[in-house]
């Protein structure tokens, strides 16, 4: 089902796109910025992995880790049947993580040194399953394209002034209004994929650590540290926050049209209904050279 929401979500951003080009009557226009778009949906597509992690100042974890982080993402990553992901470190006490990549095979996942610090290793692990359910979703290929949207609906919108057929069919009032609402609608339709794609993540993690519990355990442990601790790199980059498993903005704290991801409080309800129905495949233990059930890592 949240696949059709996702197909549903994503024609209404091609109908929007579409929409506004119309509007603007202006076909050298609208060739300029299908032109934009394109060359951005290039970049993005080869290059996003890398953008968005040096916006986060992500530092790589080689093979020579001795905290245990890198054999359970080896073996969650087995799990998924996924090939193992690039992992990477961010340095901020906020507990958070998020997958990136255009692909399974060019995929990474980032923890931050404050999931690490308050997490059990079993919290961490339904994090990272969560993360690799995203790769193997393909929902950071998804997010890469409607943001390509949303970046092209802006450009038209802001074309707007500049080609008189617009104002022509809309008069001046119009097409500021057009400016305005058209991103609006674009970033509406954007956070609702995002959303959408939360919960599927969550199924699909519990599934990959085998214990729902652990994930739910760990959403409300992140929530509490999100909600306090700033992470000043995502303020910086707020067009990354959807990427994370928890909004790390400090905003948006209900589940509505606004908000990138969906209430912690409705995730974790799933996520227990799940286990009470028994749902999850037999829970895999976390490696054991990390650190005892119920402590932090780090």
């Amino acid at each position: 089902m949240n696949y059709v929401k996702t197909g549903i979500l994503m024609a209404a951003m091609t109908a929007l796109f579409g929409g506004l080009g119309y509007l603007l009557a202006g076909s050298g226009g609208m060739l300029v910025a299908l032109v934009v778009a394109a060359g951005m949906n290039v970049v993005t597509w080869w290059n996003s992995d890398k953008i968005v992690l040096r916006m986060h100042n992500a530092r790589p974890v080689g093979p020579q880790d001795r905290s245990g982080l890198r054999e359970m993402v080896a073996e969650l990553a087995r799990n998924a049947d996924l090939p193992m992901p690039a992992l990477y470190v961010v340095d901020t006490p906020q507990p958070n993580a998020f997958a990136t990549g255009r692909n399974p095979e060019n995929a990474a996942v980032a923890v931050t040194t404050g999931l690490m610090q308050s997490l059990s290793r079993e919290e961490l692990a339904g994090v990272v399953a969560h993360e690799l359910a995203h790769i193997r979703n393909r929902d950071t290929l998804i997010m890469t394209v409607t943001a390509t949207f949303a970046g092209a609906i802006s450009i038209l919108a802001n074309f707007a002034m500049f080609f008189g057929g617009s104002r022509e069919r809309m008069g001046i009032a119009g097409t500021l209004a057009m400016m305005i609402l058209a991103p609006l609608a674009a970033s509406l339709v954007q956070m609702a994929i995002s959303r959408t794609r939360e919960y599927a993540a969550d199924r699909a993690g519990a599934e990959i650590c085998g214990n729902p519990l652990w994930l739910s355990s760990a959403l409300e442990r992140i929530q509490q540290g999100a909600s306090r601790i700033d992470n000043h790199a995502a303020e910086r980059n707020p067009a990354t926050a959807h990427m994370f498993i928890i909004n790390p903005l400090h905003a948006h704290r209900h589940d509505n049209l606004f908000s990138t991801h969906p209430a912690t409080g409705n995730r974790v309800a799933a996520l227990e209904a799940m286990a009470r129905e028994g749902r999850a495949a037999t829970p895999r233990p976390a490696p054991r050279d990390g650190p005892a059930a119920g402590g932090p890592w780090g």
